[in-house]
């Protein structure tokens, strides 16, 4: 595994674009901290700082920074994308295989990287998210610090299964701007799919099979934590709950669609005349 690892991240290293994705996909979630730090002028009045309105307090903090960081997953798919297209347009697919990399050899090596890259980052949002806990939260007991922190591994699980939906993509199209595009287009189908159910039934039972697409299943791992904010906010509103926690049936989901990903890349990839 660590030679196929250390194989991939010296592609990635010697690649000035990937480089500077990678860097920017790492560095983009300390706005977070910047988000935190923001003070706000209201109309000259006053000055509004959202550090102190309690939204990084424990154990949210841990839903919120998975949530915003995750929306950044874009740029690091970007690479994903072009290391498969790097691989076919410069024929150094031909020469690992000639080298006497197999072609099951050859898909773990970009599987491991996904999953180091995403290991990486969940690290760095827990690191983050810990100081800016500890820095604004009103609570400080191990209980309630490490409350929540599933969050952390379904945010590790949706990057692994994004990335994996773009790796496959990626071997599908051999090109990265059609490897996006295709992103693009299941986002759609999945949307008019949604549609065609809730009129052909209801509503209830669309969102209900939605939530077993692959975009909208990543997607629900980690729903957005604003609801829950105005919750805290406004805690007599009946109309302000709503179900924000992670469940054990949607990492299943995700980690499924992840095992399918993988496995059609291997299979296209066997199958296919380089």
């Amino acid at each position: 595994m660590l030679r196929l690892l250390n194989l991939e991240l010296q592609k990635l290293l010697l690649n000035k674009t990937s480089k500077i994705l990678i860097f920017i996909s790492f560095i983009l979630p300390f706005f977070i901290i910047l988000l935190s730090s923001l003070k706000i002028n209201v109309f000259g009045f006053f000055t509004l700082e959202l550090g102190e309105l309690g939204i990084f307090n424990f154990p949210i903090i841990w839903h919120l920074t998975t949530f915003f960081a995750a929306q950044f997953k874009f740029f690091f798919a970007i690479v994903v994308v072009s290391m498969i297209g790097n691989e076919y347009s410069n024929k150094t697919i031909k020469q690992n295989l000639i080298d006497g990399l197999s072609k099951k050899e050859f898909i773990l090596s970009k599987f491991y990287t996904i999953t180091f890259f995403s290991l990486v980052s969940t690290l760095l949002i827990c690191l983050l998210s810990l100081c800016i806990g500890l820095y604004y939260s009103s609570y400080t007991e191990a209980s309630i610090i490490l409350r929540e922190t599933e969050f952390l591994l379904a945010y590790f699980i949706k990057l692994i299964g994004f990335f994996s939906l773009c790796l496959f993509f990626g071997i599908l199209a051999k090109r990265s701007a059609f490897a996006l595009a295709f992103l693009f287009i299941l986002f759609i189908l999945e949307w008019i799919t949604f549609g065609l159910i809730t009129w052909k039934f209801n509503a209830v039972i669309a969102e209900k099979t939605q939530n077993f697409f692959p975009l909208k299943s990543m997607h629900k791992l980690i729903d957005q934590p604003f609801q829950r904010i105005a919750m805290s906010k406004f805690p007599d509103k009946e109309n302000l709950v709503y179900d924000y926690a992670v469940h054990w049936h949607e990492i299943v989901i995700v980690m499924g669609w992840t095992a399918l990903f993988v496995f059609l890349s291997y299979r296209l990839l066997k199958h296919r005349d380089l």
